[in-house]
């Protein structure tokens, strides 16, 4: 068995389609297809069930996978240790956040501190960012709502509270809080579904009468607060996401412990390196300065 077997393994696992993992890994999909079929001689078995060019993992496949990612995993850990005990000062740091709003400031400070490290950041939905958890492919992740796994280490870094963002010119601006009752008959501009400050809000306003309607629905959470200034809708925005506008108000919400954990995520397993580490330190050192401002 070779190693080249369970890399192209896995690719037509995830995807499931010869064509797409073969464009994925850059190579033909009758190379793609003879790779697989040796491995399913070396194994005795078939993994998949075909059907034209698209497969399904069978109950061998799905076995198998399970063996494979863990074994593929294990080696990607140790080429990262090794790349780190070699190199300290260099090397790229994988992270993923639901909630990009502080990563900004958290990243400007980690650049001060290691400038020669890089970042790269996905914004994901919460079903995307469980998925690459449990992969082991993010060093960490910033995440509203946690997320809970046996594989996955949990530590709540800050609790948000979500406001209500109106224009100045709304009939609620002059308010300082407002109950969620009060906006049954709002027009909201929000994020999509899946986004854990989106589903959060909704299940509360369910939960008191009503569903929110929104005039748009989309994946920049930043953008939301320039929608609300041009009178587009209200939107929910938690609180270390408001911006300091002149045409935005900002509302309390009432009676309600209408608020979001932050978290901080990462795979229990993954080979965490100085600089993760010392990120690690930035964000608990970020959230726990607002923590103070706030009491």
């Amino acid at each position: 068995m070779e190693l080249l077997q369970l890399q192209y393994f896995l690719a037509v696992a995830r995807l499931e389609h010869v064509t797409e993992a073969a464009r994925s890994l850059h190579v033909t999909q009758s190379s793609l297809s003879k790779t697989i079929q040796r491995l399913e001689e070396d194994l005795g078995v078939p993994l998949f069930d075909r059907i034209g060019r698209k497969l399904r993992l069978n109950e061998f496949g799905n076995r198998f996978l399970q063996r494979a990612e863990r074994a593929l995993f294990e080696l990607e850990q140790g080429k990262q240790e090794l790349s780190d005990l070699s190199s300290p000062e260099h090397g790229t740091l994988e992270l993923a956040v639901t909630t990009a709003s502080t990563l900004p400031n958290i990243l400007r400070e980690f650049r001060k501190r290691r400038p020669y490290i890089q970042f790269h950041v996905q914004m994901l939905t919460t079903q995307e960012m469980v998925t690459l958890l449990h992969r082991g492919e993010v060093d960490f992740c910033l995440s509203s709502p946690p997320i809970q796994g046996d594989d996955i280490e949990c530590q709540i870094v800050f609790i948000d509270p979500i406001l209500v963002a109106v224009p100045k010119g709304h009939r609620l601006a002059d308010r300082s809080s407002v109950s969620l009752t009060e906006l049954r008959d709002e027009w909201f501009v929000g994020v999509k579904k899946g986004y854990g400050t989106r589903d959060l809000v909704d299940s509360i306003c369910k939960s008191v009468g009503f569903v929110p309607r929104y005039v748009y629905e989309g994946d920049e959470p930043a953008r939301l607060n320039t929608l609300v200034e041009a009178e587009i809708g209200i939107a929910f925005i938690p609180s270390t996401a408001r911006l300091s506008q002149e045409h935005i108000k900002y509302l309390q919400v009432e009676n309600h412990e209408l608020v979001r954990e932050i978290a901080l995520l990462w795979h229990r397993s993954r080979y965490i390196s100085r600089a993760a580490l010392e990120f690690r330190e930035v964000v608990l050192e970020y959230f726990g300065a607002i923590s103070k401002q706030t009491i």
